[in-house]
């Protein structure tokens, strides 16, 4: 299963980077344009749907989790110091997906009711007239956030609590599930509020957490900048080369940042917004936020410490990290990251759910609130085990599952690519 994911993974990092260089030079560097993304916010409120700094806390609730804390750990752990060269490349060259999807989550979206609904199965099927495949996306993306990503969060959680106290993992998981339900019980609405007031918070905490310890280990900084670089180019750097550091780079920076995935298309369709790029900046931004400064604050603790001296089986990556934590602030830093990975962990459950809840209702027009319960059931019940499975096990399947739909939306973007051009082309004129 291990090695059929790295297969799978080379394959969608060619096709990650063949879309990531196609759409950088059609769009002339859209994803270097910081001040078209500040610019975007602005939005008409007589209109339907979230705002579109609603709509950027709830991409960022899913892109902010364990992938910010354990996944980089992880990518250390397996691929060297230099894979975090590669996570930032993957960043900048796959950001501009990010920017084509929400395009095309706004452009296909439908109204529901007060709402929007889009996403990928939405674009593939209008947008390519292909049924088939936006149905398989629309289950793909369902056991992908259901059964796997938000399982990570569970699993995540109860090793973070269990790392420093004796506690009853069944117990953890029990919390976890009682209050996810509490709040994806209420609806879209109850999620966004939810995300638009904890998200900030808790990225902001986080960052000036990180940076106070990186300014205290300032002399040690140009020493680790240097490390990532040259060791990004050594070929001992890994096991196998060159080659397996590229791989988990994108691996990881993909998971933690989701651009490509289409899951950023599916928040992005709920926004009230009168464009198409205008959303596209917006995630963008939400892209850097994720990776450029939450991953990277995270490698420079790690980097900063002797975290080395992990050495287990089985791991789940947080481990790493909270050695980091408390290698620089002490018994303390075990209660950061466990705050940390409850926050991040628990939006990104919560954001996944309307994921997965709006691909059902792709999937079933006509779906009944009895319908609904019970999906939400089964919910509950997937993040009661998560919290109590091998880790190795469900890393190892979230990974397999996010390539697939990752391999299906880029795909589908080449093929829309002449809508995206022509649109973008009109927000270029308009904005003359």
């Amino acid at each position: 299963m291990l090695y059929f994911n790295r297969f799978i993974w080379a394959i969608a990092t060619v096709l990650f980077v063949i879309s990531g260089l196609y759409f950088t030079f059609k769009l002339r560097f859209v994803q270097f344009r910081l001040k078209d993304m500040v610019k975007s916010f602005s939005y008409n409120k007589k209109e339907v749907g979230l705002s579109p700094f609603q709509s950027l806390m709830m991409t960022l609730g899913a892109r902010i989790g364990v992938g910010n804390l354990a996944g980089i750990a992880l990518a250390i752990y397996y691929g060297g110091v230099g894979v975090v060269f590669w996570i930032w490349i993957s960043t900048i060259l796959c950001s501009v997906n990010a920017f084509c999807e929400s395009m095309l989550g706004v452009m296909y979206r439908q109204k529901d009711k007060d709402i929007y609904v889009g996403g990928p199965s939405y674009y593939i099927n209008q947008g390519m007239n292909n049924k088939l495949l936006a149905k398989i996306y629309a289950t793909v993306i369902i056991f992908t956030y259901i059964v796997g990503f938000l399982t990570v969060q569970s699993n995540t959680i109860v090793n973070s609590i269990t790392e420093v106290c004796k506690c009853n993992p069944i117990i953890i998981s029990l919390i976890i599930a009682t209050f996810s339900f509490i709040i994806i019980f209420k609806g879209l609405r109850s999620i966004a509020n939810f995300s638009s007031k904890l998200v900030p918070f808790m990225t902001l905490g986080y960052i000036l957490i990180c940076m106070c310890i990186v300014v205290l280990n300032l002399n040690k900084m140009p020493q680790v900048l240097l490390s990532i670089i040259t060791q990004a180019f050594n070929p001992t750097s890994a096991s196998i080369g060159l080659i397996l550091p590229i791989i988990i780079g994108f691996q990881r920076g993909i998971f933690s940042n989701e651009a490509g995935i289409g899951t950023g298309a599916i928040a992005s369709s709920t926004a009230n917004t009168d464009s198409p790029s205008k959303q596209g900046f917006i995630q963008m931004f939400g892209v850097y936020i994720d990776t450029l400064i939450l991953c990277s604050l995270t490698a420079f603790i790690i980097l900063l410490s002797d975290y080395k001296e992990v050495v287990r089986h089985n791991i789940n990556g947080i481990e790493i990290t909270q050695t980091a934590f408390v290698y620089h602030l002490g018994h303390i830093g075990n209660y950061v990251v466990i705050i940390s990975i409850l926050l991040f962990a628990f939006s990104t459950i919560i954001t996944g759910y309307y994921y997965g809840e709006a691909n059902l209702k792709f999937l079933y027009n006509k779906l009944s609130n009895k319908g609904l319960t019970i999906f939400k059931v089964i919910v509950i019940c997937l993040l009661l085990i998560g919290g109590i499975s091998s880790p190795t096990t469900i890393w190892l399947l979230a990974d397999i599952l996010i390539v697939i739909l990752g391999i299906i939306n880029v795909y589908s973007l080449l093929c829309l690519r002449k809508n995206i051009i022509v649109e973008h082309k009109r927000y270029v004129r308009k904005k003359k």
